[in-house]
């Protein structure tokens, strides 16, 4: 600071004269009282600034870092154990469109019996049309459909597709609220999949697996081969056929028509197939997905 009452612009040799004494002797002091000022000043300066750093907040430390990174996690695992599963999301999507499909059969021989067999299937348009595999109703002679609300109807085969064991069924009473099911695609092996039906008569049953490999080719109990299926293994039983195989988000990906059955047990032993549904879909008249 020091250094401005030497600055050549303050003492100027030539702004002093020799007939004026008095202001030789007044310079000096005034650029003591600027001196002061400056110092004055820049103390006050500083003090100030010295209250400012010490009223901000403090640094953060090391351990806050931590702490608070703890919590994010700890936030994210709660959130994520309280969300519902795949396979509840799933089935809460299906559920209003899945239907449960009774036959009556003539039994061989000539006898006044009758086979009482169940299957299941699904909405696919808002006019009611039920997507189901062929064999849970072929041959049958009388086909009832119950709708998730309990509504009963009576149902007959409107369409049929031997060659990928599908059957379109219209039924005559609808529910009061029609459900149709999203249909989706694009399945591709190791996604989760969810096989939804009635197994052994176990209404509204849901097993869960993977996609386990694609185009397959299965020979069926009626001798026919169906050809392009998806192989999963999530269980299904007697009674899960022409149900939906459900993708995570529960969209019908495919219907199950049968199982792997080389022992011919009438019981799951571990692989299940299911038609497309840009296959089964077609059959009914629903666009490609």
């Amino acid at each position: 600071m020091a250094r401005l009452a030497e600055h050549p612009e303050i003492v100027a040799p030539d702004q002093t004269s020799d007939e004026d004494p008095e202001h030789l002797t007044r310079r000096p002091v005034r650029s003591r009282w600027i001196v002061v000022g400056v110092i004055l000043f820049a103390v006050a300066a500083a003090l100030a600034l010295r209250a400012w750093d010490s009223s901000g907040p403090a640094p953060i430390t090391k351990g806050e870092v931590d702490q608070s990174i703890k919590g994010a996690i700890d936030a994210e695992r709660k959130a994520r154990l309280a969300a519902p599963a795949d396979a509840t999301v799933a089935h809460q999507v299906i559920r209003p469109s899945l239907v449960y499909i009774t036959t009556e059969r003539a039994v061989a021989g000539g006898t006044s019996d009758t086979e009482v067999a169940s299957g299941a299937g699904v909405i696919i348009n808002a006019d009611g049309t039920v997507l189901t595999a062929l064999h849970v109703v072929s041959g049958a002679t009388k086909i009832t459909t119950r709708f998730a609300d309990g509504t009963e109807a009576g149902s007959t085969i409107a369409s049929r597709q031997p060659a990928s064991d599908i059957a379109v069924l219209k039924v005559d009473r609808l529910p009061e609220v029609v459900v149709p099911a999203v249909l989706g695609g694009g399945a591709r092996v190791g996604d989760p999949v969810f096989a939804v039906g009635h197994p052994l008569g176990l209404a509204d049953s849901l097993s869960a697996g993977v996609v386990s490999a694609l185009g397959r080719s299965v020979r069926a109990d009626v001798g026919a081969t169906l050809h392009d299926l998806i192989q999963f293994d999530a269980a299904v039983n007697p009674g899960s056929s022409g149900g939906p195989l459900l993708n995570r988000g529960g969209q019908v990906i495919g219907i199950v028509t049968g199982l792997a059955n080389p022992s011919k047990q009438a019981f799951f032993v571990g692989i299940g197939f299911a038609v497309p549904i840009a296959t089964a879909g077609g059959v009914a008249g629903s666009p490609s997905q």
